[in-house]
């Protein structure tokens, strides 16, 4: 079963001096399931990666796209609306956010690797009493 991965993991795999750097790549290192990006989720890194690590760290980041080492779901019409509805319940998480609830919710993925617990540990999704989140 695959794995929705949001911006924090992503970017904290390329940050050495992210708090969250040494568990997010134990982790990775110890994948086995698929890595899914929601489109939304990919110029929010490609924008940390340029503005704080440099023009490099963005070129290995879409190389990794490149190379399907992530792969990347586009959103539909119906996604939106679900990030609406979700924005309404949940205010405080961000249409990035609400955008991986909708995908976990379509493709039925109950796994979501983040680095921000306190907003997705309040969101109760549709298809499971909670998303497990990891690392």
């Amino acid at each position: 079963m695959p794995v929705i991965v949001d911006t924090g993991i992503l970017y904290a795999a390329a940050d050495v001096g992210d708090a969250w750097h040494e568990r997010v790549r134990a982790w990775l290192d110890g994948m086995s399931e698929p890595l899914i990006a929601p489109i939304t989720v990919v110029p929010e890194v490609a924008y940390l990666l340029a503005a704080r690590l440099g023009p490099a760290a963005e070129r290995l980041f879409v190389a990794s796209l490149a190379a399907g080492e992530i792969g990347v779901e586009q959103i539909t019409r119906s996604d939106v609306e679900r990030c609406r509805i979700l924005l309404d319940e949940y205010p405080h998480i961000g249409f990035v956010d609400a955008s991986l609830v909708a995908l976990a919710e379509r493709l039925h993925v109950r796994v979501v690797a983040t680095t921000d617990r306190r907003h997705f540990g309040a969101v109760r999704p549709r298809h499971v009493a909670a998303l497990e989140l990891v690392p």
